[in-house]
């Protein structure tokens, strides 16, 4: 469900995309509450080293079009909840590398699952792949938890494929309201480049978190 909601902000029209380069060195950025970050572009990889990073609650920090992302972060401020999103643009997740120190840690949410096969007409994509996240974090910061979202210092990752929440059966029903929409002449204009449902689930990524 994260996965989901995290999606639909990137598509929002007041997404602005970040400059991009292979490889860019930040000195400070803050994302205020409920605001983005987007590093996007036609480079497949990104190598992203960070000073201080801010994020207020509900934050997003999001690399669009990035099948490989390694981010460096020497100081961490994350409130309550923040979350770090990453897709290749082809409904996989991106693949992250991630050395972080945080000196505040509510909560942190790291993006990296597939997303399902579109079934609105529009659909160019199969259901996607997860991401893999190597996760280090520095032993003279915070050490985050992975237990309980209620308790500070807490951190998840998804790595989940996409395609999981979708079934023959229900890609159907949505291809006979597609049908029913159209007009007489073209009863099959809607359908999805001729695909009749969405297919198996992608690949799960995998994991890891440990410190340094």
């Amino acid at each position: 469900m994260k996965t989901i909601i995290a999606f639909t902000l990137i598509i929002s029209s007041s997404v602005a995309l970040a400059q991009e380069e292979s490889i860019k060195h930040i000195s400070k950025l803050e994302i205020g509450r409920k605001d983005k970050e987007v590093f996007g572009g036609r480079d497949s990889s990104l190598v992203l080293h960070i000073d201080t990073l801010i994020m207020k609650d509900r934050a997003q920090l999001i690399f669009f079009a990035k099948k490989d992302v390694k981010l460096t972060v020497k100081h961490a401020e994350i409130d309550k909840r923040a979350y770090i999103f990453g897709t290749d643009g082809k409904n996989n997740g991106s693949d992250f590398d991630i050395d972080i120190r945080f000196d505040k840690l509510g909560a942190l949410y790291v993006l990296a699952g597939g997303h399902d096969a579109s079934n609105n007409g529009s659909r160019t994509h199969p259901n996607g792949d997860g991401g893999n996240v190597n996760f280090t974090y520095a032993s003279d910061g915070i050490m985050p938890q992975t237990e309980d979202r209620k308790s500070p210092n807490y951190l998840q990752i998804d790595t989940r494929a996409g395609g999981y929440r979708v079934n023959p059966q229900s890609d159907l029903n949505n291809i006979y309201s597609l049908i029913n929409t159209r007009s007489a002449g073209r009863p099959l204009g809607n359908l999805s480049q001729g695909t009749v449902y969405s297919g198996s689930p992608g690949k799960d990524g995998k994991s890891t978190v440990k410190a340094r």
